[in-house]
């Protein structure tokens, strides 16, 4: 299927079922699917003896990686809408802010504009 960022955020938003009245719920929603994303790399740690080679993963532990961050983007798509912002441009501002820092050897660290 091919998707696009707009046509996400449509999506994601039409199976929204918070009360719109508290936009802020989207970012605390997003905050506890990033610590459920994070979890997932703790049992990778506790669970699998960790790893060096993240290809190495088991194919129920990459599920549970790939449900984890499907719950995060459709956590930052409704952050986008309760701002009223367009997650395409988001997303090509943020390739665009870091082109920029990597034709001017920037990109790492904190360069914030």
């Amino acid at each position: 299927m091919n998707l696009t960022f707009s046509a996400y955020q449509a999506r994601a938003h039409s199976t929204a079922v918070y009360p719109s009245r508290y936009w802020e719920y989207p970012f605390i929603g997003l905050a506890g699917e990033v610590g459920e994303l994070c979890n997932q790399v703790k049992k990778i740690i506790r669970d699998d003896g960790g790893m060096d080679d993240p290809t190495q993963l088991t194919n129920s532990r990459r599920a549970k990686i790939q449900d984890e961050v499907g719950d995060v983007l459709w956590y930052v798509a409704e952050v986008c809408s309760s701002l009223g912002l367009s997650l395409e441009a988001v997303a090509a501002a943020n390739l665009e802010k870091l082109a920029e820092r990597a034709r001017t050897n920037s990109i790492h660290g904190d360069n914030r504009r």
